[in-house]
């Protein structure tokens, strides 16, 4: 499957969850969470830490949701999103797009093994929804 068909067999999801979603405006976190909000996107923000962000409930995990989703964008460091994609398999997620900065040979490896269709390496979502901000 082409990185395009990725793209839009993840976009296509009824639901999201963004892995890293922050409190800071400037932050990619933050970022990607507004984007999809501004595409009216139903969205979970994960951030243990958080109570809220951008009014929406904030959970500390992806096993914490009250719903399964079955995409994820991952604005985590590298060494955070491999632990990301095995809790995320483990939470019946089926596409990881791990946005720029956030991948590594070892998680795009423990994603495929897992049987999740990953974008890494490639366009920035908020590049591909376009994000006004």
């Amino acid at each position: 499957m082409s990185v395009d068909d990725r793209i839009q067999s993840f976009l296509a999801s009824d639901s999201f969850a963004v892995v890293g979603a922050s409190s800071d405006r400037s932050k990619f976190g933050n970022k990607v969470l507004r984007c999809y909000q501004e595409h009216g996107k139903e969205v979970y923000p994960i951030n243990p830490r958080a109570e809220e962000l951008e009014g929406l409930k904030a959970y500390p995990s992806l096993a914490a949701l009250p719903v399964k989703v079955p995409a994820i964008s991952v604005i985590t460091p590298p060494a955070i999103t491999e632990q990301v994609v095995r809790d995320a398999a483990a939470a019946g997620v089926k596409h990881v797009w791990m946005q720029p900065g956030a991948e590594s040979d070892a998680a795009i490896r423990t994603a495929e093994s897992l049987g999740l269709s990953v974008i890494a390496g490639g366009p920035c979502l908020l590049v591909v929804l376009g994000f006004r901000g």
